[in-house]
């Protein structure tokens, strides 16, 4: 059986283009740059199809604080709710296609949320304008269409990376079916994170060429995750919380966020497709900081990997003494190497007086410590 693409001309010329290999990897990451609607954006989300902003070609990137440049990723976008998107380009004949390069966009997304800082981004951005001749700003506002200014896209961009919300884009002509189960598992298992396949056939006769793209991985999330976004607020949090966890978690999540209100006022709701969460965030001398998330399953966060790079808790110390606090709380018993990830506790620890009010006095420690740093 044959396996093509037919175009009918305007003079009713029927023209039969087969499919053909690229006759480079390069040739498909130029068309990815040039044309990033490649990248199917209504098979991702068909509520609210994604659109790319191009931050860079082969984006450099660290493994350590103020390290030396260990990998690059072939593309980086920015979609129009500012969700970093990585893109690794594969040609199917590359064996690494089946498994390495799984292991390969891990190490770059788990390196990207903590060694690539909002304003490289931005630098990335303006680099890439400048070799293309155009004007970041004008370019920015284009893409943006007057839904957002740009202070605010690029402040959403900051608090995507620090919360972890990446998209990672696998890219071949053909996708094989090795990888795509891998892209269905991982893409199951990991919030807010997303991970996708796109294959992307090139079809050529008669001096025409047609590219088709395909999205690989997203129907099955979309089966099993009915609301395909989910902007959360403050009531749609607890009727949720409520509804998950109960009356007595929703009553303790009310008493942090109430008090939160004067100390961490500025609250950042998560978009999660099956779980809410809210941020509260203190902005202090330019710099964001946001303890603590919870989440409407149930538990409290502490944001150990994020207050890391800030300071004062960018000192071991004073993570090591915030650590030593929470563990007084009864029922708390978190880990030395807590001080480098994000531990999570259950909101009903804190359904005991006494036990939330120990809470509360240490997230005031902390907001104390933050503003006479």
């Amino acid at each position: 059986m044959v396996s093509g693409v037919f175009l009918i001309k305007d003079g009713g010329q029927l023209i039969e283009m087969q499919e053909e290999e690229y006759t480079s990897e390069d040739l498909l990451q130029k068309y990815l740059a040039d044309y990033p609607s490649l990248i199917p954006g209504d098979q991702i989300d068909d509520r609210s199809p994604r659109r790319w902003l191009l931050i860079s070609r082969e984006a450099a990137l660290p493994s350590e604080e103020n390290g030396a440049d260990r990998w690059s990723v072939d593309h980086l976008f920015l979609d129009q709710d500012a969700i970093p998107t990585l893109v690794e380009v594969k040609r199917s004949r590359d064996t690494r296609i089946r498994r390495e390069v799984v292991g390969q966009m891990l190490d770059y997304a788990a390196n990207a949320v903590v060694y690539w800082p909002v304003e490289e981004i931005q630098a990335k951005f303006k680099d890439i304008c400048s070799k293309r001749n155009v004007d970041p700003d004008e370019t920015l506002r284009n893409f943006l269409k007057d839904s957002d200014d740009a202070e605010e896209f690029w402040r959403k961009a900051k608090t995507n990376l620090q919360a972890g919300k990446i998209r990672m884009l696998f890219v071949a002509d053909d996708i094989p079916k090795e990888l795509r189960r891998i892209v269905e598992f991982l893409n199951e298992q990991m919030d807010p994170a997303e991970v996708l396949a796109v294959e992307i056939k090139q079809y050529t006769g008669q001096g025409w060429k047609s590219l088709v793209p395909r999205v690989h991985g997203q129907i099955e999330r979309t089966r099993r995750n009915v609301n395909s976004t989910m902007q959360w607020d403050w009531d749609s949090f607890f009727r949720e919380l409520k509804a998950k966890k109960g009356l007595v978690d929703a009553e303790v999540a009310r008493k942090i966020l109430e008090w939160a209100k004067n100390k961490l006022p500025r609250f950042w709701w998560g978009n999660g497709k099956q779980d809410g969460s809210c941020f509260p965030t203190l902005d202090h001398k330019g710099i964001s900081y946001y303890p603590i998330a919870i989440w409407t399953y149930g538990k409290v966060e502490i944001q150990f990997q994020w207050l890391q790079k800030k300071p004062p808790f960018d000192a071991e110390s004073k993570r090591k003494e915030l650590l030593s606090r929470l563990n007084q709380i009864p029922g708390i018993s978190l880990p030395d190497d807590a001080i480098t990830r994000r531990p999570n506790i259950y909101l009903s620890i804190f359904k005991d007086d006494n036990s939330l009010k120990q809470l509360l006095e240490i997230l005031e420690w902390v907001v104390q410590e933050i503003k006479s740093s």
